[in-house]
């Protein structure tokens, strides 16, 4: 497995570099985005660690090219100390997979790299478009459209909406959407998930004749028609 890791620390590079080459894991290395963005193009990487603080071009910024150049599915782990709510929002809006908080633990680290590869290796084959009522949502080209609009997705939302579209009518608690969009060894709560259906529902409901997304008080939220 090909490791990316975007830090401009010198000695938490040298640390994950040395830990993961231990483990069997080849890794790239690069001090700021230009030049992680330079190796992400020219090699074949797998997984993405990027910081956050970086000189010039900052991981927010690195983050949502990687996903403009359409590196879609390259699953994009955020380590920074920049630790706060709005911080990790931000990280995952931008098209970040997880997000983990320096200090850490060596072990947490390669665990969750665990969990997104397993996840980027799930492929559940349910037919390349999923509709409910007049949405559609294409799973070869991530795009959605609702009664002919497009509806443009960040990396997360497209994950949410198609979890929840491919369980729709069905309740879905918060444990499972921590579960199945951001992954088992994801831990920071449950508001993430409310900011992101209310970004999700901004895209999808507003200003359209009928709610597809309603929550359970209680239970959790359900894809259906009204």
């Amino acid at each position: 497995m090909n490791i990316l890791l975007i830090e401009d620390e010198q000695n938490v590079v040298a640390f994950i570099k040395k830990g993961l080459n231990e483990q069997g894991y080849s890794v790239f290395a690069a001090y700021d985005g230009p030049t992680g963005l330079e190796l992400l193009t020219q090699n074949e990487v797998d997984l993405v660690i990027l910081d956050i603080v970086l000189p010039g071009m900052n991981g927010l910024e690195v983050c949502t090219k990687i996903r403009k150049l359409g590196f879609i599915d390259v699953p994009i782990l955020m380590l920074t100390a920049l630790g706060t709510t709005d911080n990790i929002a931000k990280g995952l809006d931008s098209g970040a997979d997880d997000y983990l908080v320096k200090p850490f633990k060596f072990k947490e680290l390669t665990a969750r790299i665990r969990a997104l590869s397993r996840r980027k290796n799930l492929s559940p084959e349910t037919g390349n478009q999923l509709e409910i009522s007049d949405l559609m949502l294409n799973r070869n080209t991530k795009m959605a459209v609702r009664a002919g609009r497009e509806i443009k997705l960040t990396s997360t939302e497209y994950r949410l909406l198609e979890y929840l579209m491919k369980n729709q009518r069905k309740v879905l608690s918060r444990v499972d959407l921590l579960e199945n969009v951001w992954g088992i060894n994801f831990n920071m709560g449950t508001n993430v998930i409310d900011v992101y259906m209310n970004y999700l529902r901004k895209k999808v409901d507003k200003g359209f004749d009928s709610r597809l997304i309603h929550t359970v008080v209680g239970m959790g939220y359900i894809m259906k028609e009204e």
